[in-house]
C-alpha cells in the first residue's frame, strides 16, 4: 500500500492512509486480533458475515434488477460543492 506526500501536506496522506485501511478492513481485522476469540465464537462471526455478504448481494442484484430503489445519492456539504456560474443567482 502506497500514500504519496504532496506539498508537505502529512495531514492529508494520513488521511488518505486511514481510508485505505478502512477500506481493506485492515483496523478491523486489527482490533478483532487483538484478544483470544474462542472457536465458537470465530464460528458464529464468520456464520454472521456470511449471512451479511449474501443479503448484501442480494439486495444489489434486487437493484440493478429494478425490484428495490437504488440508494439515495450522497450529496456534498455546502462548502465542497462546486459552485456553477449560476449558483446563487435567482
Amino acid at each position: 500500500m502506497r500514500v504519496d506526500v504532496r506539498n508537505n501536506d502529512v495531514d492529508q496522506a494520513l488521511r488518505v492512509l486511514k481510508k485505505k485501511l478502512q477500506r481493506e478492513g485492515l483496523l478491523r481485522e486489527l482490533k478483532r486480533r487483538r484478544a483470544y476469540e474462542k472457536p465458537s465464537e470465530r464460528r458464529n462471526r464468520e456464520k454472521d458475515d456470511a449471512i451479511r455478504r449474501a443479503r448484501k448481494l442480494a439486495r444489489k442484484q434486487a437493484q440493478r434488477e429494478g425490484l428495490l430503489p437504488a440508494p439515495k445519492k450522497k450529496l456534498l456539504p455546502v462548502a465542497r460543492r462546486r459552485a456553477g456560474p449560476a449558483a446563487g443567482s435567482a
